[in-house]
C-alpha cells in the first residue's frame, strides 16, 4: 500500500474528478506530499484539508499562464525539496459541439491554451526541475480516447488530445536521457463534474450514455479506475515510457 512512499507529487486539475481521485490514491499509497493545483479554490482547499494539511497543499494555478506553472513547480521544490511525480491533468472541454465548418477560433484558442499550451508548460517546468535536481521522476499526461480516434464532433477537443499524445512522446524521448519517464493515460468518458456539465446530464445519465462504448458489459468506468492507471504509471511501470495507456474497456482496441 506504499507504492509512492516518500514521493512528492503535483496534480494539476486536482480539485475534482480524476484529479481528486488520484490525490486520494497517492496519499493512500504513502506519498510524502501531494500538491493540488487548480483554479477551483474552495474545492482545492477542502480536498487538501480532507487529505491532511501536513501532507497535502493546495496552490492556485491556471496552467494557461506559464508563470503560474513555473511558480507551482518552484514552490513545491522549495517546500518539499524535490518533485518526483507530475500528473498533468488539467483540461477543459469545448463549450459547444463544433465541427470543422463552424469552428469558433476564439473558443479553439481558449481550449488549446489549457489542453495543449498548459500541458506543454507543465512538461517543460516539471522536466526542468527533475533534470536540475537529478531526480529520475515520472510525468503523466491526461489524454483521452479522442486522442486516438477521429470524431464527427468536438473537433477542437479531439485535436487537442491528439496533440497531448505527441507532446508526451516527444518529451519521453528528450527526458529519457535523464532517466525521467513520460507517459499518458487516456480514458473513455467518465462522469466527472466537467463531463456532466458539458453533456448537461446527471452522472447516472452520463454512465448510461457511454454504456455502448465498451467491451466490458455491466462495468462502468469511474474516476477511481483512471486514478489506479495513473498510480501504475507513477510507480510500478519502471521500464514504460512514451506510452499512451488506454483506460477504455476495449473501446479503441
Amino acid at each position: 500500500m506504499n507504492k509512492l512512499e516518500g514521493k512528492v507529487a503535483i496534480i494539476t486539475g486536482g480539485a475534482s474528478g480524476i484529479g481528486e481521485a488520484t490525490a486520494h490514491l497517492f496519499a493512500k499509497h504513502g506519498a510524502r506530499a501531494v500538491v493540488i493545483a487548480d483554479i477551483q479554490d474552495e474545492l482545492g482547499k477542502n480536498l487538501s484539508s480532507t487529505i491532511g494539511l501536513h501532507r497535502c497543499t493546495y496552490i492556485h494555478c491556471d496552467v494557461s499562464d506559464e508563470a503560474q506553472v513555473k511558480s507551482l513547480v518552484d514552490s513545491t521544490v522549495a517546500i518539499y525539496g524535490q518533485l518526483d511525480v507530475m500528473f498533468s491533468n488539467a483540461g477543459i472541454i469545448s463549450k459547444s459541439n463544433q465541427t470543422i465548418v463552424d469552428l469558433d477560433m476564439d473558443q479553439f484558442e481558449d481550449l488549446f491554451s489549457v489542453n495543449v499550451r498548459g500541458m506543454a508548460v507543465c512538461l517543460k517546468h516539471a522536466g526542468r526541475s527533475m533534470v536540475e535536481k537529478k531526480v529520475k521522476g515520472v510525468i503523466i499526461c491526461s489524454g483521452s480516447v479522442l486522442g486516438r480516434l477521429a470524431v464527427a464532433q468536438h473537433t477542437d477537443y479531439c485535436v487537442s488530445k491528439h496533440a497531448v499524445v505527441a507532446l508526451m512522446k516527444s518529451a519521453s524521448k528528450q527526458l529519457g536521457e535523464h532517466g525521467i519517464r513520460v507517459n499518458s493515460v487516456s480514458p473513455s468518458v467518465v462522469a466527472t463534474p466537467l463531463m456532466c456539465n458539458m453533456l448537461e446530464k446527471e452522472a447516472a445519465e452520463v454512465e448510461k450514455y457511454v454504456e455502448p462504448f465498451t467491451s466490458l458489459k455491466g462495468v462502468v468506468l469511474k474516476a477511481e479506475d483512471v486514478a489506479e492507471a495513473v498510480l501504475f504509471l507513477a510507480s510500478e511501470s519502471g521500464f514504460i515510457t512514451g506510452h499512451d495507456l488506454a483506460v477504455d474497456g476495449g473501446f479503441t482496441g
